[in-house]
C-alpha cells in the first residue's frame, strides 16, 4: 500500500511528527545534508558558470530513503526554513528526480516553523507544490532565493579556501583554513592596521577656564575648538 513520505532534517523529529499523522504517513529524516561539495580538489566548474560538483554524503541514509520513496505516492519536503533546510529540500529532490519523474510522484514543500499538532496541520493545509516542469533542477519561487544564496556562501567558501588555505599551512600553521569570513575580517584588519602605521602624529592644545562667580563659586569652562600649536594657543590667551 502506498503511502505518503514526509522528510524531514532530524530523528527526533521525524518521531515527534509521525505520532500527530495517522498511518498513511511514512515520516523519515534525511538526518542533516545529504550531498556537499567533496572535501578535495575544488568541485566548482569554473568554466560552467561556477556549477558545483555534489557528492552523497550519508550513502546509507539515502538509499533507505529511496526505497521509502519507492512505495510513496506523494512526497512532502519538511527540513528547516532556514538557509539549510531549504538547501537540503532541494538536494532531496535532485537526488530523488529519477524516481518522482518516473512514477509521477508530486513533491510538496512544507513549512513548519514550530512542531506542535496545529503547526502541523497547518503546513499541509498550506503545503506549497514543488512544481518541477520536467526539469531535475525545478525549484519553487519561494525556495529559490534562499537556495541561491546557500550557493553564493558554499562556492565562495571553496573558492577563497581552496586558494588561500594553502598559503595559511605554508606561511602561518598547519591546519588553519580561510573563507569568505576569515579572508573579509583579515582584509580588513589588515587595512586598519596599515591605516594605523601610516598615521602621523599630530600636537594639539585644549584652553581650559575657571571663573569665580559674586557668591565666590568656581565654574569651569573649556573652549571646544582645538588649537594647532603653542603659539596659537598663547595667542589666544593673551587676547
Amino acid at each position: 500500500m502506498s503511502k505518503k513520505l514526509v522528510i524531514v532534517e532530524s530523528p527526533t523529529k521525524a518521531k515527534t511528527i509521525s505520532g500527530y499523522l495517522g498511518s498513511d504517513y511514512e515520516v523519515e529524516a534525511s538526518v542533516g545534508h545529504i550531498r556537499d561539495l567533496p572535501q578535495k580538489g575544488q568541485a566548482i566548474d569554473i568554466q560552467n558558470n561556477f556549477e558545483p560538483k555534489w557528492e552523497v554524503k550519508n550513502k546509507e541514509q539515502v538509499s533507505k530513503l529511496r526505497k521509502l520513496l519507492k512505495n510513496a505516492d506523494t512526497l512532502y519536503l519538511a527540513t528547516d526554513l532556514d538557509r539549510e533546510g531549504e538547501a537540503i529540500s532541494v538536494h532531496l529532490f535532485q537526488e530523488f528526480w529519477s524516481e518522482i519523474n518516473k512514477n509521477s510522484i508530486p513533491v510538496y514543500r512544507l513549512r513548519t516553523p514550530e512542531i506542535t499538532k496545529t503547526a502541523i496541520k497547518t503546513a499541509f493545509d498550506d503545503a506549497i507544490l514543488w512544481a518541477p516542469n520536467g526539469d531535475s533542477s525545478g525549484i519553487p519561487g519561494e525556495v529559490k532565493p534562499v537556495f541561491e544564496a546557500y550557493l553564493a556562501r558554499r562556492i565562495l567558501d571553496r573558492l577563497y579556501g581552496f586558494e588561500l588555505s594553502p598559503v595559511l599551512w605554508r606561511k602561518v600553521k598547519q591546519g588553519l583554513s580561510a573563507g569568505r569570513v576569515q579572508s573579509v575580517a583579515v582584509r580588513l584588519l589588515v587595512e586598519r592596521e596599515r591605516e594605523i602605521r601610516a598615521f602621523s602624529t599630530e600636537s594639539s592644545f585644549k584652553t581650559k577656564a575657571i571663573f569665580k562667580t559674586k557668591n565666590d563659586k568656581s565654574i569651569s569652562s573649556q573652549l571646544e575648538k582645538i588649537l594647532k600649536n603653542k603659539d596659537e594657543a598663547y595667542k589666544f590667551l593673551e587676547t
